[in-house]
């Protein structure tokens, strides 16, 4: 998905301006809008019964800490919305956004909090602590990439 304000927000001025003209606009963030339901589809598939998931990261891109318009936003409040009991790392900032704040079910947590009580991890933005994170740490967990930031180094 797209993230951040003037993507997520400029683009529509446009489309209003010339409906006629702006179909690939147009197509392109009906795309970026559905994909948190896809991702969250995705993560209630392979998480069957399980309810714990450790989210990795919520700002719109990768090491910082803006998370206006973040698809990973979305995502983790679509979890939260189906009783999921969601961990999400977030190493850029220091408590959870309006949207988040207040659910029982979502905590900000560490990286080793995360990964340690959860069997579903999902990589939502590829911060570097999470690229670099060594593959021995997702052993025997359900791992959804959402970034591909793992595909070329894990089996």
């Amino acid at each position: 998905g797209v993230g951040g304000h003037c993507i997520a927000v400029d683009p529509w001025f446009i489309v209003d301006s010339a409906p006629d003209d702006t179909p690939l606009i147009q197509a392109a963030r009906d795309v970026n809008d559905g994909r948190p339901a896809r991702i969250a589809d995705a993560v209630r598939a392979a998480a069957g019964e399980r309810r714990n998931v450790c989210c990795l990261g919520l700002a719109y891109k990768a090491d910082i800490d803006d998370l206006r318009e973040s698809a990973s936003v979305a995502v983790v409040e679509l979890l939260a919305d189906d009783g999921f009991d969601v961990s999400v790392v977030e190493p850029h900032i220091g408590k959870l956004p309006k949207p988040l704040a207040g659910r029982t079910n979502v905590r900000l947590v560490d990286l080793d909090q995360g990964l340690g009580k959860n069997d579903v991890v999902v990589l939502l933005t590829d911060h570097r602590a999470f690229r670099e994170l060594d593959g021995v740490r997702l052993a025997n967990k359900t791992v959804i990439d959402t970034r591909g930031a793992w595909r070329s180094n894990r089996a």
